[in-house]
């Protein structure tokens, strides 16, 4: 039975896949494809682009972000040749209106389904474990009582190297193309790569070599885009197709298409399969062996097997069985899925192609990879710190590849590194981890890890204020506060929170580590800022967000706009800076004047006019994304302070707002996919108020994750175990948990027999009572075993 059925599509039965039953979704809805190396964004037009490790310096087929039109991509076109009508695989470029329609958005693959003219086509692309290419098979049956005959023309343009190709007249020049016939591909190469060699300059190869092949011969083949299509033809009826040839045209300065044309003949009822490669190898060598390899149809089954396999693997560690089941979808599959595909491996989606690393960005998003397979997150510590300065300063963002970065004067970059170590630790007790030696951006001499992150602590501890307040500088973890303190006099409130759990956090590690000095100065900088921040951050009713250069209070009551702030309010619970009744008087303001229908935002009321002063939040329309608009990722941190408190309503209720499912629900007004999250969804002053955008890359999937399952199911780990702390609607009866840590797998049953949202009455474990956490009311601290090992937890409420 298909779940949350709309007019455009729905869940499967299991879960796996979201199928879609028309190409005309409001916008796009989109799967990205990748082994971590190699991937492919895909969507329900079969419109699309492919890369090599870096979605904008390394992209392999040409792109342009136009998703009004989404008719960029690589497609299949079938001809029939008796009728000499045609219509696409897929359903762009051409645009027939197909008789029966489907696309099957899965974990790891996307499969477009559709009959035509009495052909049953099957479309599916996914990408292998640990090669450099995609996999696009064509499924034919001929569903009528006549025999046959088509071909199929494939069909992509060649970008090869940075995108987007801006310049393609000038670029052209550089690609070379070539039919080889002993692998039935097609070849291209590129003498120019937009990524500067020693001498500063663009002067070298693109180091990589691309191909285009087929499990069958072609009739004929094409590499120029002008014969393909004619001379002010169009990719709706190219000439090629029209005709049904081929012009055999390849070398130097064209512009660089690959075009196969594969005749098929089918019987009545008789069905067919053709497997399309595209890919790109650093030795050209290889292309024969991974076209030979992958030309066997029987081979191309095995490794889509396989690659299901790994996904299964990797999402399997954490399941989830609530009594809601959209957040089981999402915390089962869909948030571990995007982080890892969309922001951790592909760094890349429609609406920003991306490619780099964020340093405060991946390191975040690494936290998805803590339950599942630790040792990710520990590799993403570890290439951050090489990109850090040794004054403690790091990249705001660099580009893989090129190494290309941007060093930064955002303030909360830096202070990533320590969070996310300190999460590590607590996660896997791999204390050894800090003494694993990185060198410098600027320094070749490895440090410690520790060094790393001390001198991260004290870049920010040395930017303070005669007030006490850590500096803003070109933003906090707001990029849009992009002015507010390019004098280095304005304050931020928020890094000051931030800052004051990162102290805490670890100067704990710092005691474990043998740096009591390290430690006892981490805490006295913590309580002075503490007490800095309740005395100088604090507006009357709620914490202000931050001053001007000028000492201009920003989210605060004086302000007509911009009047509340979230961050520093969530914020002042997650890092206790808010204590007792100040705790849930800020969240009873979130609630008031910062929650709408679709979640808090992140600033209301909206500036409606622009401040050079602040930058360019204030910029963006009125309601959209930082300015007023649903920030998805700041949102899901409300969820968390909201049950730290223990309001477990409020949480539960804020979890769904953000539900892409439940938001979902109304396509027409939210626009964007309902099986990832967006990065902001237009708020209340935006006169399109509900609209998703941004999918797929941004940071909130690890987020809303983790607020999901630490936080209202209240599974978490912690230095000493395990922590169970519910905090559950008093409507839920019972849910479970199977979550492995430290190498063990518990699986954990809640039951509510009295309907209470209230605290622990009992714990077991394989049995056995087990105490309640004393330090932490309505908790408790499973025990630790040896590694590869099960046990069972029942926790019963009341």
């Amino acid at each position: 039975m298909k779940q949350f059925k709309t007019k455009y599509g729905s869940f499967s039965s299991d879960g796996t896949e979201y199928i879609i039953s028309t190409p005309r979704t409001p916008r796009p809805w989109t799967n990205i494809l990748t082994n971590g190396d190699y991937g492919a964004i895909v969507s329900q037009t079969g419109s699309g682009y492919s890369w090599r490790s870096n979605a904008q310096l390394n992209r392999i087929s040409r792109w342009e972000q136009d998703l009004i039109k989404d008719e960029w991509g690589k497609y299949i076109y079938v001809r029939d040749n008796d009728s000499k009508k045609f219509w696409s695989a897929g359903w762009k470029p051409v645009c027939a209106e197909p008789d029966r329609y489907e696309c099957r958005h899965g974990i790891g693959y996307t499969a477009i389904s559709s009959l035509n003219n009495g052909i049953e086509s099957e479309l599916l692309m996914f990408i292998p474990n640990g090669v450099p290419l995609e996999v696009i098979t064509v499924k034919l049956v001929n569903t009528t009582k006549k025999a046959r005959s088509l071909s199929l023309f494939s069909y992509l343009e060649w970008n090869l190297g940075a995108a987007p190709d801006w310049h393609r007249e000038f670029h052209k020049c550089f690609i070379n193309t070539k039919y080889d016939t002993a692998m039935n591909a097609v070849v291209a190469t590129k003498r120019l790569w937009e990524v500067p060699s020693e001498d500063g300059h663009w002067n070298r190869n693109w180091e990589y070599t691309a191909f285009h092949a087929c499990s069958v011969k072609p009739s004929s083949f094409d590499a120029d885009k002008e014969s393909f299509m004619g001379m002010y033809g169009s990719l709706r009826a190219p000439e090629s197709v029209v005709t049904g040839t081929l012009k055999k045209k390849s070398g130097n300065a064209l512009d660089a298409i690959a075009s196969l044309k594969i005749n098929v003949t089918l019987k009545p009822k008789e069905e067919k399969e053709i497997v399309f490669l595209i890919g790109a190898t650093e030795q050209s060598g290889e292309i024969a062996e991974l076209v030979k390899r992958f030309q066997s149809v029987k081979e191309v089954h095995r490794a889509f097997g396989e690659m299901r396999q790994k996904w299964d693997a990797l999402l399997s560690t954490v399941r989830v069985d609530t009594p809601v089941d959209s957040m089981n979808l999402m915390l089962n599959t869909y948030l571990k899925y995007q982080a890892i595909a969309g922001r951790l491996w592909g760094r890349t989606g429609y609406y920003q192609t991306g490619g780099a690393f964020g340093f405060r960005d991946q390191l975040q998003d690494s936290q998805i990879f803590l339950p599942i397979d630790a040792e990710q997150t520990k590799k993403q510590i570890l290439l951050h710190a090489k990109h850090q300065f040794a004054d403690g300063t790091v990249y705001h963002w660099w580009h893989p590849l090129s190494e290309m970065g941007l060093p930064t004067k955002m303030t909360d970059d830096l202070l990533w590194l320590p969070f996310v170590v300190h999460e590590y630790i607590v996660e896997t007790d791999d204390l050894a981890l800090l003494d694993c030696a990185e060198p410098f951006l600027d320094n070749a001499q490895p440090a410690s890890l520790y060094s790393h992150c001390t001198r991260a602590i004290d870049m920010v501890l040395s930017r303070f204020s005669e007030r006490g307040l850590p500096l803003i500088g070109a933003g906090d973890w707001n990029d849009g506060l992009s002015a507010v303190g390019l004098q280095w006099k304005g304050e931020s409130v928020w890094l000051g929170q931030f800052l004051h759990r990162i102290l805490k956090e670890f100067a704990y590690l710092a005691d474990r580590y043998g740096d009591g000095v390290t430690a006892a100065r981490y805490r006295a900088r913590a309580a002075e800022l503490k007490q800095a921040i309740n005395i100088h951050g604090w507006d009357g009713e709620y914490y202000f967000g931050a001053t001007k250069d000028s000492g201009e209070k920003l989210g605060s009551a004086a302000c007509t706009e911009g009047r509340f702030w979230l961050n520093t309010q969530t914020w002042s619970v997650l890092a206790d800076v808010a204590d007792g009744a100040r705790a849930s008087q800020v969240m009873d303001v979130v609630e008031k004047n910062l929650e709408f229908k679709n979640g808090p935002v992140l600033v209301h009321p909206a500036y409606s006019t622009p401040d050079t002063k602040i930058g360019y939040l204030t910029r963006y329309s009125p309601g959209m994304r930082e300015n007023g608009g649903v920030y998805t990722h700041a949102a899901t941190w409300a969820i968390m302070a909201e049950a730290k408190l223990g309001r477990a309503d409020a949480a539960f209720r804020m979890f769904c707002e953000l539900n892409p499912i439940v938001n979902g629900a109304k396509p027409d007004e939210y626009l964007a996919e309902p099986y990832v999250t967006p990065g902001n969804i237009d708020g209340p002053n935006s006169p399109f108020y509900g609209r998703g955008g941004w999918t797929w890359y941004t940071g909130s999937a690890a987020w809303l994750f983790k607020a999901g399952l630490e936080w209202i199911l209240g599974v978490r780990a912690s230095q000493h175990g395990l922590v169970v702390q519910p905090c559950i609607p008093a409507t839920w009866k019972k849910y479970s948990v199977v979550r492995t840590f430290r190498g063990v797998t518990y699986t954990i049953r809640v039951t509510n027999p009295d309907g209470v949202s209230g605290g622990i009455a009992s714990a077991c474990v394989d049995g056995t009572p087990v105490a309640l956490d004393a330090k932490t009311p309505g908790a408790v601290v499973l025990p630790l075993f040896a590694a590869c090992s099960t046990h069972s937890v029942d926790i019963v409420l009341g």
